[in-house]
């Protein structure tokens, strides 16, 4: 059962990008499914930090739902009606990075026929999603901590500065404490990032929330219009 809930995560998240951004809202909330004590503690979690305007750092392996909780965390939040912008920084090359959180201005560089605005600014008034942080170059970890010092940036290729007013939600599946250790993650940034904590717990450490999971999973699949046959439907337990 484990095997086919991964498999439905797989497919939806190859098929997340085709999905409205106000369509997203309401699956996601349900993908909180489960009556375990460590999605309960999660859930409880989320509270809490909702009501804050603090920097969360989520922690957990991959498809434990960090996405998930950090859309739960947003629209439970003061900053709820506006945008929630992610950012996965370890799908886009190094030598764009910059160019993506923070814009770009026209002729800046080779390709840069525009102004364009970066994700720092489209998330303005709302929460910015950095999935992946753990594999952001250190270069690029330089200049993200002085715009969570300063709370302003510029665009590349730009002079004038524009004030940075989101909210930062991250996420890794990686150990940070122990890049620290390596000098392959700058620990002020860690500090900077990890004023709240979520551990999310792995699929394997809920062995009895899975039937309502992969309910859940599967019922978002024929609503997005996959075509499930008989045989790859799963039989759940009531």
């Amino acid at each position: 059962m484990i095997d086919a809930l991964r498999h439905c995560q797989e497919y939806l998240g190859k098929r997340a990008f085709q999905v409205p951004h106000l369509s997203r809202k309401n699956t996601l909330f349900r993908s909180m499914v489960g009556r375990s004590e460590a999605i309960s503690q999660i859930r409880h979690l989320i509270e809490q930090v909702a009501a804050t305007d603090a920097s969360v750092l989520i922690l957990g392996e991959s498809g434990t739902g960090k996405e998930v909780v950090a859309r739960n965390i947003h629209y439970h939040s003061s900053r709820g009606k506006g945008p929630f912008v992610p950012v996965n920084c370890g799908a886009i090359p190094p030598d764009l990075l910059e160019s993506e959180l923070f814009g770009h201005e026209k002729g800046a560089f080779t390709g840069a026929i525009s102004t364009r605005k970066g994700r720092f600014e489209l998330a303005e008034g709302g929460t910015l999603f950095l999935d992946e942080i753990g594999d952001m170059p250190m270069s690029m970890q330089v200049k993200l901590l002085r715009v969570l010092q300063e709370r302003c940036f510029e665009r590349v290729g730009g002079s004038g500065t524009i004030k940075a007013n989101v909210r930062i939600v991250a996420a890794t599946h990686r150990n940070l404490e122990d890049m620290i250790k390596q000098n392959l993650f700058r620990e002020d940034l860690y500090y900077r990032l990890n004023v709240f904590p979520i551990e999310m717990p792995a699929l394997r450490e809920r062995i009895e929330d899975t039937p309502l999971l992969l309910q859940e999973l599967l019922a978002r699949m024929e609503a997005e219009g996959a075509k499930l046959s008989t045989s790859h439907r799963v039989r759940l337990p009531r």
